[in-house]
Parts: structure tokens; sequence; C-alpha cells
């Protein structure tokens, strides 16, 4: 190998073996602690999904770890054989994705609003929100106002009650002003309006705060289902997934026929087994949260070396 004239060389052979004893046993330590931490993580997952994917009477034998001892896809099969779940799975992801956007826009602007200087009514603002954190009204007052509102029976109300969140707000705007003034105070002077500065320079450096809480949004709104156990219950065409899935569950651990059962053949209910129905059960409500889940992950660890200001 030919080497520039009078510089020293270094291979990097001479690096790895100048590393002490300490710094390989620091190393392994560290490699140990990963690996445990990943075992602990993965494996009640693991464990979940192969219980579903288990013979039913076979999971009563217990013993399963990460690998199913009868594979069958009878207990997946069994659930969609429920009626109502179609509709539901509809439902929940309609509102998941308006719920999103609507509570993306609103915690952004008002985040937006609240944080710029000039706007005299902000710390009234922020104080009437961070009360809303710690008062609320209560379960039947909240009944009684959608009872009011009209909006019983709707696909509102599954969007409409959680569009402004105070904690989203305060999130929103703490990364905004952490956003240097002076990429505004430049915009303001090429000539952009409020409007543009939001769109332009706030939404784009505000990535990792939003899809932080387009995240939390999602979560909430796809699990949710005791909204529509009080406010739709009798409403077939607007009941969720979880919903119908929290009926599922409830009728095969409580041995009750009820509708559920009228759609599958006598011989197979009695092979239902509620530990692993209820292993599928979760399965279905989590594969689509860890499909969303990596398109938002790149914008966690991405700081505000996006927008910097460059000297």
């Amino acid at each position: 190998m030919n080497h520039e004239k009078g510089g020293p060389t270094v291979s990097n052979t001479s690096f790895a073996s100048r590393k002490s004893w300490s710094d390989r046993i620091f190393d392994i330590f560290v490699y140990v602690i990963i690996s445990f931490v990943v075992i602990v993580t993965t494996y009640p997952f693991l464990n979940v999904l192969a219980i579903s994917f288990n013979d039913s009477i076979d999971s009563v034998r217990g013993g399963i770890t990460i690998f199913p001892r009868e594979f069958t896809l009878d207990n997946y099969i069994k659930i969609f054989t429920f009626s109502g779940l179609i509709t539901g799975f509809k439902i929940s992801a309609l509102r998941t994705i308006i719920g999103t956007i609507l509570g993306l826009i609103s915690a952004s602007m008002l985040a937006f609003a609240i944080s710029r200087v000039e706007f005299q009514a902000r710390k009234w603002i922020s104080t009437f929100l961070a009360l809303t954190m710690y008062i609320s009204g209560g379960l039947i007052p909240t009944y009684i106002l959608m009872r009011d509102l009209g909006l019983m029976n709707s696909f509102a109300v599954y969007v409409l009650p959680g569009v402004v969140s105070a904690f989203n707000v305060f999130v929103v705007r703490s990364f905004i002003d952490s956003i240097p003034y002076a990429l505004q105070e430049s915009a303001k002077l090429d000539g952009a309006n409020d409007f543009t500065i939001y769109w332009r320079i706030i939404l784009p450096l505000a990535k990792p705060a939003l899809a932080t809480i387009a995240l939390f949004l999602a979560v909430g709104q796809w699990n949710a289902w005791f909204d529509t156990y009080l406010y739709n219950g009798s409403n077939e065409a607007l009941t969720t997934l979880q919903y119908e899935l929290m009926k599922v569950l409830q009728s095969t651990t409580s041995g009750n026929g009820g509708d559920y059962r009228s759609n599958i053949p006598s011989n197979a209910t009695n092979q239902v087994s509620p530990e692993s129905i209820k292993m599928a059960i979760t399965i279905v409500v989590t594969v689509p949260i860890l499909i969303v889940y990596p398109f938002l992950q790149k914008y966690f660890v991405k700081g505000m070396t996006l927008g910097a200001v460059k000297s």
C-alpha cells in the first residue's frame, strides 16, 4: 500500500489494539444491557403473537413461549366471523385519520398564535388551557353536553370533543418557542404574512413535535371505545372496531351466546378459548399502529438543525 510522503500512517487495527481492558469490559457490559432490554421488550409481544396463532384448546395447557405449538388461524377466523367488525374497522380508521388531522391543525395553529409575543391575549388563553388540564366537568355533565349539542348518534362525537387538547398545544408551543425568532423576522422583511410564516416556516421545522402529537392522537383515536359505548352504542352503523372486539371478548369470556356466536357453527363455539381470543384481539388492534409508527419515527430524532440559521 502506498502512502503520502512524510505523512504518518496509523491503521485502524492499531487504534483497536490500543483499547484498554476497561473499555472492552464496558463495551461488553453495554451490549449485555442492550440485549437484555431488547429481549424484555420483544418477548411479551412475541408470546402474545404465538398464543394468537396457537390452537385454542392447546393454549389452555400453557407453556407457549415465542412459537406456537399447534399453529392455526382459527382464532382470527373466529374473530372476523363476528358481525360488525368490518363496519367497526372502517369507522375506527376514519375517525383516526380525521381526528388526527383536525387535532394537528388545531394544536399547531393555536400554539403558533400563543407563541407570538405581540399577541396580547396569549397569557389569558394559556392560563385557560392549563386550567382545562386540571378541572373537568365529569362524565355526567359531559354526556349532557354531548346530548344538548346534538352529537348523540353521530360521527362528529368521535372527533369534535377532542379537536383541541391543551397538552398537545403546550407541546407544540414549547417546540415553536425553541425555533429562532430571527427566521420569522426575516420572513416578515421579505413580505410574508402570518399564515405564510406558519405554513412555510413553522410547520416544516416543527415536524418532530407534530409527529409526536400525531402518534398520540392516532393511538388515542384508534384505541377509543368508551365514547362509542356512551353515545353510539345502539347505532350499528357507527360502531368502532375496539367496541366490537370488546363485545367479542366479553361474550367469549362470559360464555353468553348473544349475537356474536350466532354466525359461528355450534361445534366451533365450544372450542373458543378466551385467552386465545384475547391475544388475537390484541394483535388485531396493535398491528395498524405498528405499521404507522415507522413512518413517524424518523422525525423523532430530528433536531433544530433542519432550519438552523447559518452564519
